[in-house]
């Protein structure tokens, strides 16, 4: 059941369904994969490939708009250290939008019967599906972005009720929780509609010819403060609770969410006490939409959150209306009987996250680390699972240190079978280990996993602090390193900062609990990027088997040696060695100047810009027929990727101000361009119109659009105006000035993915990794070097970076392999390379150039550069760094 050979590691890589995971040998991919999965997921995964690949053709106009620009446009977003960074949203978020809106737009999947078409298992009946609306679940793992799908959702449904006349979907939504818990962290994300705008949700004003921005006006209410709804535009943020149908809907032994501290006692009327009757709010206007997270909870068509659904649905016919759409997203739709819900249209499943690092990785311990582990003979729970909480803690302790480096804050997880004992862990926890003093979090909970408000014996303000104090547990200004729970948390408490699990029970039926929901509350990662995130579990023989009974969903368990002098599970930190005592880390320490760039741009002279003069081959125009005309695809030049596509109207006239417009935004966006798109468009406009091809054209033929998307032309535009704008707007400043100095010892601790690496000697920093074997095998040269006095890395925490004119004519950043200083006056700068490429003799003139202008501007250190190639590294195999200089060709100042 292991994942295929070409599964990517990227989460952002596009997944062919042929290579998706399914519970089966790889034998038996062809033959069976149909039937194991969820079965409306297989048929579907192949339709919306299709529909992606064909430039989201039947998706209305506002759809196809929505999803270029989530997925196809780029979305540079700033930092606080005044860079960018560019934003992707991750495939299986992408994916979960396209199936969305590939069964309304395309199949106009309404109920059961529609969704029916895509089973693949051939055992789907309609008694299978309780609801008579349109029903869309989402399954995810833990931690891959499930708010996010909601809020694409969320935005598409606004967007396509506004722009669309015959739309039956809404601007009106309630979104339901579980508990409180996951409405708080829900509510992080939407107050002040932050996430609409924080992420790339809601296009630019301007974006296909629609205001999108100004467009989109909601008002968040949350639970019962209401504030003045109107017709539209309204987010009911609210627990299940909330909109319950009234009394007489009874509690059920079933039913997950009676957490009394967070959802408060069952409601005895319709207004739960509430200050406004909510339930009532939502089933009094004309069109909804219902978000559900966490919606495993909705379990059987006879529990309380299907019936509250089924009676808004039931309010809405009478007006002649309907529920537009219930969208259910969670990581395990599954009902009690462990049976998937049938309405799941697409599938992000654990064991795909977890290789490409979405979330952390799961580590037990090793066979001779279990061994040593055993339930002593005590009436004493504490003494009885000792050697097991002791090693959580050696474990934990571990991480904390590690993680302690980068400023982080490493969070132990005890779950034990009763509030007794789970008073009896914290007590031990204190009193045994002194940095865990009066840093115990204990929450009791039900048997069924939900906090319990009699059992803790809190009021209700106490419990109110509780709950805050667990849900920014990850900061550093709280005082708790542990938290211990009766069972755990079933979902919701969804801090990044769990390093440990210790589990000291089985999980038994009546909690009705998956162990993807047991490991989930430890999964979510705390660093941002594709590092490797670990989690360690470890528990009695009861509770790892319970654990292990995920191998079942294709999750590979790492297995790796715990206790006292083993690895810390925490991803490689790269630091400054000042803890080691064989080090004088002032000598060994670096000083860069730092010079302002040498390249900049010039954008007022896009004016200048001159089709007349550009060099290029002229296009071909062809005669398309009008079936070829009626739909113009346009395809990334280097990908092949479907980036933007136009439909002609219902008249029959093409817009060519949209593709002439997509142009312009596309060289913008690549080449940094953060005005002139005015210029731009008129320049293109008559590029294409009189130069381009071997005529003259009508831009208003659609013949000319179907022309424009081929792939030649496309990238003759987009190279050819790359190509004159960098000519035109690149310049050289012709000198540089010292602006800083970069001190290596001052650099912060940082992470890198698990990779082969060195403990350096002469370096500051406690490592030395390797991009390259050849790296690795430099950095060991240098060590040896006894006319070296010290050396590094040159990490990208460093900082140090040289601005060029790449092979394109774009500006970039170039960044030095290594740093070498030979004497306090002698400093070389190292490029290593293994294979050449076009750019290497640009860095280096761009290295001798910087070199050059820093021993004009001063003289007290020389500055000096060398590029070692590993195929003559390995040819004249030198003795020292004295011996490389002269074997490679060096850059000296009385040459310059």
């Amino acid at each position: 059941m292991a994942l295929h050979k070409d599964f990517p590691s990227s989460p952002h890589a596009i997944l062919d369904p042929a290579i998706r995971w399914f519970p089966a040998d790889e034998a038996l991919r062809e033959t069976s994969m149909d039937k194991l999965m969820p079965p409306l997921v297989a048929t579907l995964r192949k339709k919306v490939k299709e529909f992606r690949d064909g430039g989201y053709a039947g998706a209305t106009d506002t759809s196809k708009s929505l999803l270029n620009w989530w997925f196809k446009e780029p979305h540079l977003q700033p930092q606080i250290n005044g860079t960018t960074v560019e934003f992707q949203y991750f495939f299986a978020q992408r994916e979960a939008l396209e199936t969305i809106i590939y069964l309304y737009d395309v199949i106009g999947a309404k109920d059961k019967f529609d969704l029916m078409r895509f089973d693949s298992s051939g055992a789907v009946s309609a008694q299978m599906f309780d609801e008579n609306w349109r029903r869309y679940v989402v399954k995810m793992a833990t931690g891959s972005g499930k708010t996010k799908v909601m809020s694409l959702a969320l935005a598409w449904s606004f967007f396509h009720k506004l722009y669309e006349p015959t739309s039956e979907l809404a601007r009106n939504f309630l979104v339901i929780t579980p508990n409180i818990i996951v409405l708080d962290r829900i509510y992080k994300d939407f107050q002040g509609l932050r996430i609409f705008f924080t992420d790339p949700v809601i296009p630019d004003n301007g974006f296909d010819g629609r205001n999108w921005r100004n467009d989109f006006q909601l008002t968040l209410h949350v639970q019962d403060e209401v504030r003045v709804t109107h017709p539209t535009g309204n987010i009911f943020l609210t627990n299940i609770h909330r909109v319950y149908a009234g009394e007489d809907i009874p509690p059920s032994p079933d039913d997950d969410n009676t957490m009394d501290y967070f959802l408060g006692k069952r409601p005895s009327g319709a207004t739960t006490g509430s200050k406004v009757d909510l339930g009532m709010i939502v089933r009094d206007i004309d069109e909804l939409m219902v978000l559900n997270d966490e919606a495993h909870h909705i379990h059987d068509a006879g529990l309380a959150w299907f019936q509250s659904i089924q009676d808004i649905h039931n309010r809405l016919l009478q007006k002649g209306d309907s529920l537009s759409l219930q969208l259910d997203v969670t990581a395990t739709p599954k009902h009690n009987n462990g049976a998937i819900f049938v309405q799941t249209v697409a599938d992000y499943p654990l064991v795909e996250a977890i290789w490409q690092n979405v979330v952390k990785h799961p580590v037990l311990p090793d066979a001779a680390s279990r061994a040593k582990l055993s339930e002593r003979q005590s009436a004493k729970y504490t003494e009885k699972y000792a050697d097991y909480i002791d090693l959580g803690v050696i474990e934990w302790r571990k991480a904390y240190e590690e993680h302690q480096k980068l400023g982080k804050k490493a969070i132990l997880f005890v779950m034990t079978d009763d509030t007794k004992n789970c008073d009896d862990v914290a007590e031990y926890l204190e009193g045994r280990y002194p940095e865990l003093k009066d840093a115990v979090l204990v929450i009791h909970t039900k048997n069924n996993g939900e906090i319990s408000e009699a059992s803790s014996g809190k009021g209700k303000e106490e419990l109110e602090a509780l709950r805050k104090q667990s849900n920014v547990i990850d900061d550093a200004s709280s005082p708790f390193k542990a938290i211990v729970s009766v069972l755990m948390l079933k979902e919701g408490w969804d801090v990044r900062n769990v390093t440990t699990i210790v589990g000291l029970r089985a999980f038994n039926t009546p909690a009705k609990i998956l162990p993807e929901q047991t490991l989930g509350r430890g999964l979510r990662k705390m660093y941002p990027g594709g590092i490797e995130e670990y989690v360690s579990v470890v528990g009695t023989d009861a509770f790892m088997d319970f654990v292990e009974s995920i191998q079942a969903e294709g999750v590979e368990l790492e297995r790796k040696a715990m206790g006292e002098g083993t690895k810390p599970k925490t991803p490689l930190v790269i630091e400054v060695d000042s803890s080691n005592e064989k080090k004088d880390i002032a000598a060994l320490d670096i000083e860069i100047p730092v010079l302002t760039p040498r390249t900049y741009r010039e954008y007022k002279n896009l004016a200048e810009l001159d089709a007349e003069s550009m060099v290029f081959q002229k296009v071909a125009y062809q005669q398309f027929s009008e079936e070829e005309q009626r739909e113009i695809v346009f395809k990334d030049i280097t990908t092949g990727e479907v980036t933007h596509t136009t439909m002609l109207d219902p008249s029959g006239i093409a817009d060519y101000r949209s593709v002439i417009g997509y142009f312009a935004q596309t060289m913008m966006k690549e080449l940094r361009l953060v005005s002139g798109y005015d210029v731009l468009y008129g320049k293109i406009k008559s590029f294409i119109q009189n130069v381009l091809f071997n005529q003259s054209v009508d831009l208003e033929s659609p013949n000319t659009l179907r022309n424009l998307s081929e792939l030649a032309a496309t990238k003759t535009v987009i190279e050819t105006f790359k190509k004159a704008i960098n000519e035109l707007t690149v310049r050289d400043k012709g000198n540089a000035e010292i602006r800083d100095t970069i001190k290596l010892r001052q650099t912060r601790p940082f992470v890198v993915k698990d990779q082969g690496y060195l403990m350096a000697k002469k370096s500051v920093f406690n490592r030395v990794i390797g991009d390259s074997h050849f790296e690795l095998q430099f950095a060991s040269f240098l060590e040896d070097c006894s006319d070296v006095s010290s050396y590094a890395k040159n990490y990208l925490a460093v900082h140090f970076k040289l601005d060029y004119v790449n092979a394109d004519g774009d500006i970039s950043n170039y960044y030095p392999d290594f740093i070498v200083k030979k004497t306090d006056q002698e400093i070389y700068i190292v490029e290593t390379k293994g294979q050449a490429d076009l750019d290497v003799p640009l860095k280096t003139e761009r290295l001798k150039q910087w070199c050059h202008d820093l021993n004009r501007i001063q003289n007290e250190v020389s500055y000096d550069f060398v590029y070692v190639d590993e195929e003559n590294f390995n040819k004249y195999k030198p003795k020292s760094f004295v011996e490389l200089v002269k074997s490679f060709v060096a850059y000296k100042e009385s040459d310059g």
